[in-house]
């Protein structure tokens, strides 16, 4: 066989050995809530599992906002396509009690803690739910237009002042946190919201402080959409997850602001889908991307609280502006002076009954 035989062959086999080892890449398709905050699991744990496991391809799904429902279409039609989803910590509790998603042994599954915990000490009472697997503590609050107001905004009730802030709010189209904030604005003390939201007199109370703005509100179902209609100046003020908001500010340095007030605490993490097809792989890859350092890794491009408590003394500065990361944290002492607990039991249980009677409102 002469030398130029053997060179198309050579090549011949690579090509066919590269064409198959695609074809055996194993796909995670991992679903998560898109913009800034994919961005940052892409490069905290996605991209770093992907280079050093090249069988494994990771392909992002933006559909985490509606995630409940589609799991429940998905269970129905008796074809899951997703691997692993990121869930807010009551739609983790809800899935579980439907059995939609997976029970986890956190302690057999998951990575010690860098100190020698175990995986149950290090996550300790952010494991919420046997299903969930805690990332971030992370907020949902206001962001303003510095430029279109004719004062900074220091309270959440200057969002339903449009005598002395008009203009167009966002606000999330689904009852969690605009029921909160519109009884607080209301006058319902604080540590009372969840008692009054647990009366239908108390739903009716929340839904008429909402007319008072309706009409001005432009309504967002993804988390991305806040921050670029903040960027376009078709809203004063609007909801969204801090550190979108902290991306918006630092990042893009849009002349907007940080509205902490009653900002709403809560937790994101993973749940694996009961008819996922991958587990085996998923177990590897959570292993790997919910370890210290990776949750560490995270606080590095988006302002949310790693949940392990071995994870906090490595959070230092961004990784590309080189800023200190923990005045941008929702859980700072200055920007948590007034702050409410997200009630994941209240929803879990009321969640179906009050999306109900919201998207009835929203149609009146």
């Amino acid at each position: 066989m002469n030398y130029f035989m053997r060179t198309i062959m050579s090549i011949t086999a690579f090509v066919v050995v590269g064409m198959v080892s695609q074809a055996m890449a194993t796909e995670l398709v991992v679903v998560s809530w898109g913009g800034a905050y994919t961005a940052s699991q892409q490069n905290a744990y996605h991209q770093p599992y992907m280079d050093r496991t090249p069988g494994v391809k990771i392909v992002n799904d933006d559909s985490a906002g509606s995630a409940v429902a589609k799991l429940r279409a998905m269970k129905q039609a008796g074809n899951t396509t997703w691997d692993l989803v990121d869930a807010v910590a009551s739609d983790a509790m809800m899935l579980c009690d439907e059995g939609l998603v997976d029970e986890i042994d956190h302690n057999s599954v998951l990575a010690n803690g860098a100190d020698g915990s175990s995986a149950t000490e290090d996550f300790g009472d952010f494991i919420v739910s046997p299903c969930f697997i805690p990332q971030i503590v992370y907020s949902t609050t206001f962001g303003y237009r510095k430029d279109k107001v004719s004062r900074p905004m220091k309270s959440v009730c200057d969002v339903f002042d449009l005598k002395s802030f008009p203009g167009k709010r966002s606000l999330e189209k689904k009852p969690i946190n605009n029921l909160e904030w519109a009884l607080i604005c209301d006058g319902v003390s604080p540590s009372k919201v969840y008692d009054v939201l647990g009366t239908d007199a108390g739903v009716r109370r929340a839904l008429a402080k909402l007319d008072t703005i309706k009409s001005s509100v432009v309504w967002w179902t993804a988390g991305a959409q806040t921050p670029q209609l903040l960027a376009d100046g078709e809203v004063v003020v609007g909801s969204t997850y801090n550190g979108r908001l902290f991306a918006l500010i630092e990042e893009q340095k849009q002349p907007v602001a940080m509205l902490w007030d009653w900002q709403v605490f809560d937790l994101d993490g993973w749940v694996v889908p009961s008819e996922g097809k991958n587990k085996a792989e998923v177990m590897k890859y959570l292993r790997f991307a919910t370890d210290t350092q990776r949750l560490a890794d995270q606080a590095k491009f988006i302002s949310y609280g790693p949940t392990r408590a071995s994870s906090a003394p490595m959070v230092g500065n961004h990784a590309k502006l080189g800023i200190a990361m923990a005045p941008h944290m929702p859980t700072d002492p200055n920007n948590a002076k007034t702050t409410l607990l997200f009630n994941y039991e209240f929803w879990a249980d009321n969640r179906d009954d009050l999306d109900a009677k919201f998207n009835a409102w929203l149609l009146k």
